[in-house]
């Protein structure tokens, strides 16, 4: 549920089933200190936010890296505490770079715990759609909501597809991101590529793979931090009312 204001506030069974995890998780990682104290609300009931959604999906996502608790209490305390649930995700995005492509075949409970909610015929076919998932047995996404052996389910999208079904766009629109982001890393890939090839054409293979794992760290990075400055530009011109720039 949100707030008058629109701040997301739910109760920890809430925050447990859109996170994917249990209850017992969510004290868990309160108790250790990885996720801050909810704000006490009447009735002394706890409520929870934004920023701990997102900071459940940090964890998840650091989890998935294979990195132990010791190892994210760690990575967490350095962080700052006061980090707004848009920075958090961005830390995420960085982290999930680093997976390996995984996909799962889930049955469509599975699918439903792993949304924390039960997902309607309508949302399976957007995440079909968007490329997250598509039947388990042909790869057909049309009729997704009547599969019977499952959905093959790329397990680093998953988390984004979700949100994204709570996003008020269009599937069109949605769906035509998707295609521009695709297209424009593509590019700026093959355009990357280009560039390291001539530094890379004279070593030999150990040295090749040295040098790619120190580039795809700062590569990242910095198309992350480019982009997102870029972004947030664009995006308060179009809030103030200006036009593009240069327009």
């Amino acid at each position: 549920m949100t707030t008058d204001a629109g701040e997301m506030s739910l109760t920890v069974d809430e925050l447990a089933a859109r996170a994917g995890v249990t209850v017992r998780t969510v004290r868990f990682y309160g108790s250790k200190g990885l996720l801050p104290p909810p704000v006490i609300g009447p009735r002394r009931v706890g409520r929870y936010g934004a920023r701990h959604l997102a900071r459940l999906a940090l964890i998840e996502e650091l989890q998935r890296q294979g990195m132990t608790l010791a190892a994210i209490e760690r990575y967490l305390g350095q962080l700052p505490s006061d980090l707004s649930a848009y920075d958090l995700a961005i830390h995420r995005a960085v982290v999930a770079s680093w997976a390996p492509d995984s996909v799962e075949t889930l049955s469509r409970a599975e699918l439903d715990r792993r949304a924390g909610r039960v997902l309607a015929d309508e949302e399976v076919e957007r995440l079909a759609a968007a490329g997250v998932l598509v039947t388990g047995d042909a790869g057909d996404t049309e009729g997704t909501g009547g599969a019977e052996d499952g959905f093959r389910v790329d397990t680093g999208l998953l988390r984004l597809g979700l949100e994204l079904l709570d996003v008020p766009l269009s599937q069109g629109t949605v769906l035509a991101a998707r295609e521009v982001l695709m297209e424009h890393s593509r590019a700026a890939a093959r355009e990357l590529a280009r560039l390291f090839r001539g530094e890379v054409a004279e070593r030999d293979t150990r040295d090749v793979r040295d040098l790619s794992a120190h580039i795809h760290p700062l590569v990242v990075q910095a198309l992350l931090t480019t982009f997102q400055r870029s972004l947030r530009e664009e995006l308060s011109e179009l809030l103030s009312g200006e036009g593009p720039s240069g327009g």
